[in-house]
């Protein structure tokens, strides 16, 4: 019997990328990526998709109240900044100086360092 390989899929975008939302509510706007779900493919863009969350009083916050706080868009609706030109842009991968997969910007050509 064959076991199951843990195979993680390669996104087109990585934590601390700046990215613009192309669908949704938010279409147009830009945010840094806080946080990635690479089971789901979700991703917690900084101001983008703000939800209302209301949270009971504990020892830590004893008023509670309501908090908003981002929620997870699916990363087929985002698409990466390109640092140089501040254009979205598509990635693609190609092999670096060092031997290694590196992204660049299908726009300008540029590699993306992160």
């Amino acid at each position: 019997m064959a076991s199951k390989i843990n195979k993680q899929t390669k996104l087109h975008v990585k934590t601390g990328d700046t990215v613009k939302v192309i669908a949704g509510d938010d279409k147009g706007k830009t945010g840094k990526i806080l946080a990635i779900d690479t089971q789901k493919q979700r991703a917690f863009v900084e101001g983008i998709n703000m939800v209302t969350k209301h949270v009971k009083p504990t020892a830590a916050k004893p008023q509670g109240g309501i908090e908003k706080k981002e929620a997870s868009v699916h990363i087929s609706n985002l698409m990466l900044v390109d640092p140089k030109s501040g254009e979205a842009t598509r990635i693609g991968r190609k092999m670096g100086d060092n031997g290694k997969l590196v992204r660049y910007a299908k726009k300008t050509g540029e590699v993306i360092n992160g």
